[in-house]
């Protein structure tokens, strides 16, 4: 099976591309700037703000699935607009879709949000996200939207990488007590994506860890995980900071994984788990 993975330069891309190849499909990945470090059958490049290179890309991949892993930030033009561009182009093909999507989606008046919820962003990041999966499933219904939260693992993460300049001392700022989220590890998240997309699988669907952590509390498992000074590391409350965000978003994922082989683990367990092995070594 032919599989085009755009963003695949990226964290979660890489991670994809890594299994995919490993399942023995043929996989060709896109990237904005430069390639990644992974190695997918071929390499391609695309801006998703242009329609035509969409276009060239799909038609000279010939996939049978196509999984948008990109992320453009808040940028309106590559998280809003690109995806629902690419729907149009794999719909228009025939071509099965899975796009990645956020808990940002969500503002946190809720807490809990299973796949029934609509969307109320209180960011531009959020805002466009929300904005790609309408359009996406309104031109390509058969599409599958993937809703996931703080994605960590191999120490390559955001806030891994964070955690560790933190303890270090080499960047400023804190890791909020107040901000709740529901992270994954980034091969459970992968794994699932890759199930979703060979499935039959359409619409929203939540793939997030079960354990709902304080970006602080997040920081101290990492720590630990990995032989630093968890008591370096500065708490703070997004409340008082002038960082807009929802504070508590904790994605509901029970559905989708009653549908799923691959077990979404929390991340005290993948975390603790690292941190034993570590030990042991």
């Amino acid at each position: 099976m032919a599989i085009l993975i755009v963003g695949g330069s990226g964290f979660l891309g890489s991670e994809l591309v890594r299994q995919a190849r490993a399942a023995g499909h043929t996989t060709v990945a896109t990237y904005t700037t430069k390639p990644g470090d992974s190695t997918p059958d071929a390499w391609r490049r695309l801006d998703l703000r242009d329609a035509e290179s969409l276009d060239s890309v799909v038609a000279d991949a010939q996939p049978c699935v196509v999984i948008n892993a990109s992320s453009g930030r808040a940028d309106w033009a590559i998280t809003a607009e690109g995806p629902v561009q690419l729907a149009i182009v794999t719909a228009k093909r025939g071509t099965p879709m899975v796009h990645v999507s956020t808990d940002a989606v969500f503002s946190g008046a809720g807490t809990l949000y299973d796949e029934s919820c609509l969307p109320d962003p209180i960011t531009p990041y959020g805002a466009a996200k929300a904005a790609a999966e309408t359009g996406i499933l309104a031109v390509h219904p058969k599409a599958v939207v993937a809703r996931t939260s703080l994605i960590i693992g191999h120490g390559l993460s955001v806030h891994e990488r964070l955690v560790h300049e933190l303890a270090a001392g080499t960047t400023d700022g804190a890791l909020y007590s107040d901000d709740i989220r529901c992270p994954v590890h980034v091969s459970d998240l992968a794994a699932s994506l890759l199930e979703l997309a060979h499935g039959s699988a359409a619409g929203i669907h939540h793939v997030a860890g079960p354990d709902a952590l304080s970006r602080h509390q997040l920081g101290v498992l990492i720590a630990e995980r990995d032989g630093l000074d968890a008591s370096r590391l500065p708490a703070g409350l997004r409340a008082d900071s002038t960082t807009p965000g929802p504070l508590d978003v904790r994605l509901d994922s029970q559905v989708t994984q009653r549908h799923l082989r691959t077990r979404l683990r929390g991340a005290r367990e993948f975390l603790s788990s690292a941190a034993a092995v570590r030990r042991k070594g």
